[in-house]
Protein backbone atom coordinates (compact mmCIF):
# COMPACT_ATOMS: atom_id res chain seq x y z
CA UNK A 1 0.00 0.00 0.00
CA UNK A 2 2.87 2.47 0.81
CA UNK A 3 4.55 1.76 -2.66
CA UNK A 4 1.12 2.62 -4.04
CA UNK A 5 0.74 6.27 -2.24
CA UNK A 6 4.48 6.77 -3.18
CA UNK A 7 3.92 5.96 -6.73
CA UNK A 8 0.61 8.15 -7.02
CA UNK A 9 3.25 11.14 -5.27
CA UNK A 10 5.48 10.93 -7.62
CA UNK A 11 2.80 10.79 -10.94
CA UNK A 12 0.83 13.50 -9.35
CA UNK A 13 4.37 15.76 -8.61
CA UNK A 14 5.58 14.92 -12.56
CA UNK A 15 1.64 15.71 -13.91
CA UNK A 16 1.65 19.36 -12.19
CA UNK A 17 4.78 20.62 -12.86
CA UNK A 18 5.14 18.40 -16.82
CA UNK A 19 7.22 21.26 -18.11
CA UNK A 20 9.97 21.12 -15.75
CA UNK A 21 9.30 24.64 -15.15
CA UNK A 22 8.23 25.92 -11.20
CA UNK A 23 5.28 28.96 -11.52
CA UNK A 24 7.96 31.47 -10.28
CA UNK A 25 10.20 30.38 -13.27
CA UNK A 26 7.48 31.26 -15.53
CA UNK A 27 7.12 34.37 -14.09
CA UNK A 28 9.18 37.54 -14.00
CA UNK A 29 9.58 40.95 -11.81
CA UNK A 30 11.83 43.17 -13.54
CA UNK A 31 11.98 45.22 -10.43
CA UNK A 32 14.37 42.40 -9.21
CA UNK A 33 16.06 41.08 -11.98
CA UNK A 34 16.71 43.70 -14.75
CA UNK A 35 18.51 47.77 -14.62
CA UNK A 36 16.12 50.24 -14.79
CA UNK A 37 16.90 53.54 -16.90
CA UNK A 38 15.18 57.35 -16.50
CA UNK A 39 15.44 60.39 -18.32
CA UNK A 40 13.65 63.68 -17.26
CA UNK A 41 13.67 66.28 -14.59
CA UNK A 42 14.13 63.96 -11.39
CA UNK A 43 16.08 63.69 -8.60
CA UNK A 44 17.38 60.38 -8.46
CA UNK A 45 20.22 59.53 -10.90
CA UNK A 46 19.82 56.40 -12.30
CA UNK A 47 23.00 54.72 -10.20
CA UNK A 48 20.57 55.83 -7.33
CA UNK A 49 17.51 54.41 -8.18
CA UNK A 50 19.22 51.10 -8.94
CA UNK A 51 20.95 51.03 -5.75
CA UNK A 52 18.18 51.62 -3.98
CA UNK A 53 16.00 49.51 -5.78
CA UNK A 54 18.87 46.28 -5.10
CA UNK A 55 18.90 46.98 -1.37
CA UNK A 56 14.79 47.69 -0.94
CA UNK A 57 13.50 45.67 -3.78
CA UNK A 58 11.32 49.67 -4.95
CA UNK A 59 11.96 51.93 -7.83
CA UNK A 60 11.09 55.72 -6.67
CA UNK A 61 11.72 58.61 -8.41
CA UNK A 62 10.85 62.08 -8.02
CA UNK A 63 9.99 65.29 -9.99
CA UNK A 64 12.46 68.16 -9.34
CA UNK A 65 10.72 71.60 -8.62
CA UNK A 66 9.56 73.01 -11.74
CA UNK A 67 9.97 70.22 -13.99
CA UNK A 68 10.00 71.10 -17.36
CA UNK A 69 9.40 68.01 -20.27
CA UNK A 70 8.16 64.54 -18.86
CA UNK A 71 9.81 61.53 -17.11
CA UNK A 72 10.10 58.46 -18.49
CA UNK A 73 11.12 55.68 -16.53
CA UNK A 74 11.94 52.26 -18.15
CA UNK A 75 13.20 48.81 -17.57
CA UNK A 76 14.12 46.11 -21.03
CA UNK A 77 11.80 43.23 -20.41
CA UNK A 78 15.25 41.09 -21.16
CA UNK A 79 18.11 41.91 -18.70
CA UNK A 80 20.00 44.62 -20.55
CA UNK A 81 22.80 47.05 -19.36
CA UNK A 82 21.22 49.94 -22.19
CA UNK A 83 18.37 51.58 -22.77
CA UNK A 84 17.41 49.27 -25.38
CA UNK A 85 17.69 45.58 -25.09
CA UNK A 86 16.40 42.31 -27.26
CA UNK A 87 12.60 41.57 -27.79
CA UNK A 88 11.20 38.92 -25.79
CA UNK A 89 8.72 36.57 -27.28
CA UNK A 90 5.93 35.52 -24.29
CA UNK A 91 3.90 32.51 -24.67
CA UNK A 92 0.69 32.15 -25.82
CA UNK A 93 -0.08 31.35 -22.05
CA UNK A 94 1.15 35.25 -21.24
CA UNK A 95 -1.89 36.90 -20.54
CA UNK A 96 -1.27 40.07 -18.21
CA UNK A 97 1.77 41.72 -16.57
CA UNK A 98 0.68 42.81 -12.65
CA UNK A 99 2.54 46.10 -11.40
CA UNK A 100 2.32 46.93 -7.57
CA UNK A 101 3.13 51.05 -7.37
CA UNK A 102 2.55 53.85 -5.66
CA UNK A 103 2.21 57.37 -7.73
CA UNK A 104 1.12 60.58 -7.21
CA UNK A 105 -0.38 61.25 -10.20
CA UNK A 106 -1.68 59.48 -13.65
CA UNK A 107 1.05 57.45 -15.36
CA UNK A 108 1.12 55.94 -18.70
CA UNK A 109 2.90 52.97 -19.41
CA UNK A 110 4.42 52.24 -22.92
CA UNK A 111 4.93 48.61 -23.85
CA UNK A 112 7.52 49.39 -26.59
CA UNK A 113 8.04 46.13 -29.30
CA UNK A 114 10.84 45.58 -30.65
CA UNK A 115 12.38 46.03 -34.32
CA UNK A 116 11.68 44.14 -37.29
CA UNK A 117 15.26 42.48 -37.07
CA UNK A 118 14.69 41.12 -33.40
CA UNK A 119 18.07 43.35 -32.19
CA UNK A 120 16.24 45.99 -30.60
CA UNK A 121 13.57 48.29 -29.25
CA UNK A 122 11.34 50.36 -31.62
CA UNK A 123 12.22 53.85 -30.99
CA UNK A 124 9.89 57.06 -31.59
CA UNK A 125 6.43 57.01 -32.57
CA UNK A 126 3.36 55.34 -30.66
CA UNK A 127 3.44 52.64 -28.71
CA UNK A 128 0.48 50.60 -27.07
CA UNK A 129 0.05 52.14 -23.99
CA UNK A 130 -2.20 51.59 -20.81
CA UNK A 131 -2.96 53.86 -17.94
CA UNK A 132 -1.91 53.66 -14.10
CA UNK A 133 -4.01 55.62 -12.09
CA UNK A 134 -2.73 57.81 -9.40
CA UNK A 135 -2.38 56.16 -6.32
CA UNK A 136 -0.49 58.80 -3.98
CA UNK A 137 -1.47 57.32 -0.13
CA UNK A 138 -0.96 53.32 -1.04
CA UNK A 139 0.75 50.87 -2.98
CA UNK A 140 -2.07 49.60 -5.62
CA UNK A 141 -1.64 46.79 -7.79
CA UNK A 142 -3.13 46.59 -10.77
CA UNK A 143 -3.62 43.43 -13.55
CA UNK A 144 -3.43 44.74 -16.79
CA UNK A 145 -4.51 42.29 -19.83
CA UNK A 146 -2.05 42.29 -23.10
CA UNK A 147 -4.96 43.27 -24.72
CA UNK A 148 -5.85 46.96 -23.22
CA UNK A 149 -2.70 48.14 -24.25
CA UNK A 150 -3.51 50.02 -27.34
CA UNK A 151 -1.74 52.30 -29.88
CA UNK A 152 -1.86 55.77 -28.43
CA UNK A 153 -3.86 54.65 -26.03
CA UNK A 154 -7.13 54.43 -28.28
CA UNK A 155 -10.01 51.72 -27.80
CA UNK A 156 -9.59 50.92 -31.60
CA UNK A 157 -5.54 51.14 -31.83
CA UNK A 158 -3.65 48.20 -32.64
CA UNK A 159 -2.92 45.90 -30.19
CA UNK A 160 0.31 44.30 -28.37
CA UNK A 161 2.41 42.07 -30.00
CA UNK A 162 3.86 40.05 -26.97
CA UNK A 163 5.72 37.75 -29.20
CA UNK A 164 8.15 41.59 -29.96
CA UNK A 165 7.89 42.46 -26.66
CA UNK A 166 11.15 44.76 -25.91
CA UNK A 167 10.38 46.66 -22.50
CA UNK A 168 7.81 49.18 -20.80
CA UNK A 169 8.20 52.89 -20.13
CA UNK A 170 6.62 54.44 -17.25
CA UNK A 171 5.96 58.15 -18.71
CA UNK A 172 4.67 61.30 -16.71
CA UNK A 173 3.75 63.74 -19.08
CA UNK A 174 3.03 66.45 -17.08
CA UNK A 175 5.15 66.34 -14.13
CA UNK A 176 4.81 68.86 -10.98
CA UNK A 177 7.45 69.54 -8.42
CA UNK A 178 7.56 66.58 -6.05
CA UNK A 179 5.46 64.24 -8.22
CA UNK A 180 7.12 60.54 -7.33
CA UNK A 181 6.32 57.17 -8.39
CA UNK A 182 6.81 54.00 -6.27
CA UNK A 183 7.29 50.67 -7.98
CA UNK A 184 7.36 47.81 -6.08
CA UNK A 185 6.62 44.94 -8.48
CA UNK A 186 6.02 44.60 -12.17
CA UNK A 187 5.55 40.95 -12.64
CA UNK A 188 5.08 39.76 -16.61
CA UNK A 189 4.09 35.74 -17.66
CA UNK A 190 6.78 34.64 -19.29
Amino acid sequence: MNRLYFLLSIIAIFTLNFDGKSVSEKEINLVKSNTWFIAGPVIESQEIINTTRLKTGIIKVTAKDNPIGEIELNVAITPSESNDGIPQNLSDDSKYVTITYKSSHLIKIQAREGNEEGTGCVHGGSHPRADLPASPKKFATLKIPWPHFKQDGLPDGKPLNIHNLCKFNFVNYNPVSGAFLEIKSVIVQI
